[in-house]
């Protein structure tokens, strides 16, 4: 009888773990959709806003948009807890060690990560540093392994690689010319884009072991815009480029519906990295390179090229294999 029992006990157990599993899947799926819209809405939002010369353009223009965005998101996600009555646990969790662990997240995904992607492509080029950044799952997964104590199976590994190597298929472009006097710096910058993103993952499921995903990623957010805000634009002129963006109401209004799209993706890459793990999360996460790509086409006429495609059929293969074990899939109610 109590064999029967415990028999009985453990397959509840997997069958409840399997759902955490399978809604952690779709909720990572669904925040590399939204994170394509963002990345669409706010690519239409630049194109708005008023020329300001070629360093701002390299510079504080990039940088007052992710401010923006982050802060925007944050801002979205505060009316959402303040609406379900939360405002008093965001307060609360700052106290907490926890809490800290989702501050120090937020300054390794954002201002850091952030600034390091931007100096990486000024410096080393777009083709060399998107290559390295496109590397952060990896990066995020071998940290979660080494410090969450994750297992990783060898389908996630293969899968995840696959959707890496297709988004480094996307956003190639052969380099033209010789490399910048500070190409091996700007490679360093890029390294430390992909490390930051990697690590941010870590440290918010470590600080989501006691806070509620809703509330961490309102204090990621509202942090990153912050520090951006106070520590970075002032030195790039950051905060000519936001004066000019809230004069004219469609530009801001663009840039407020991509903090919205920025907010729920967000939100629903948290929730994932808790439920089915960080590997997995941030794998299809990652999927919003072939959304991306897909919207893009659709709504801003831009040009399906061969690299877009094989690109967006590598990440969906991946993305697949993340998900879903085919021994499974094909024999289904079987070992």
């Amino acid at each position: 009888m109590n064999v029967s029992g415990n028999q009985t006990a453990l397959m509840m157990k997997r069958k409840l773990d399997a759902n955490f599993d399978r809604k952690g899947v779709l909720i990572g799926l669904f925040s590399g959709g939204t994170w394509g819209i963002n990345n669409v809405v706010l690519g239409i939002a630049l194109t708005l806003v008023p020329a300001l010369g070629d360093n701002a353009a390299l510079y504080a223009i990039p940088l007052a948009a992710a401010c923006m965005n982050d802060t925007l998101a944050g801002l979205w996600l505060l009316i959402y807890n303040g609406w379900a009555g939360r405002l008093q646990e965001i307060i609360r969790s700052l106290k907490t060690k926890p809490g800290l662990m989702v501050c120090v997240a937020a300054l390794l995904g954002g201002p850091v990560a952030n600034s390091g992607y931007l100096l990486g492509i000024s410096m080393a080029g777009p083709a060399y540093a998107l290559t390295i950044t496109a590397l952060y799952p990896v990066v995020g997964a071998i940290l979660s392994r080494i410090f969450l104590k994750q297992h990783i199976l060898p389908r996630v590994w293969a899968g995840m690689l696959l959707s890496v190597a297709g988004a480094i298929v996307i956003s190639y472009v052969p380099p033209e010319g010789t490399t910048s006097d500070h190409f091996y710096i700007g490679l360093m910058f890029a390294a430390l884009a992909a490390l930051g993103w990697g690590a941010e993952a870590v440290l918010a499921v470590f600080g989501m072991s006691m806070i509620d995903p809703k509330i961490a990623i309102n204090i990621r957010e509202l942090t990153s815009g912050l520090c951006i805000a106070i520590f970075i634009l002032p030195f790039v002129g950051g905060w000519d480029v936001i004066s000019q963006v809230a004069a004219v109401p469609a530009t801001i209004g663009t840039f407020a519906v991509a903090g919205l799209a920025a907010g729920v993706s967000y939100l629903a890459w948290y929730t994932a990295n808790s439920k089915c793990g960080v590997a997995k999360g941030m794998a299809l996460n990652g999927t919003y390179v072939m959304w991306g790509v897909i919207l893009s086409v659709i709504f801003m006429s831009a040009e399906l090229t061969q690299n877009l495609a094989l690109g967006s059929i590598l990440v969906l293969i991946g993305a697949t294999l993340v998900a879903i074990n085919p021994k499974e899939f094909f024999n289904k109610g079987e070992a």
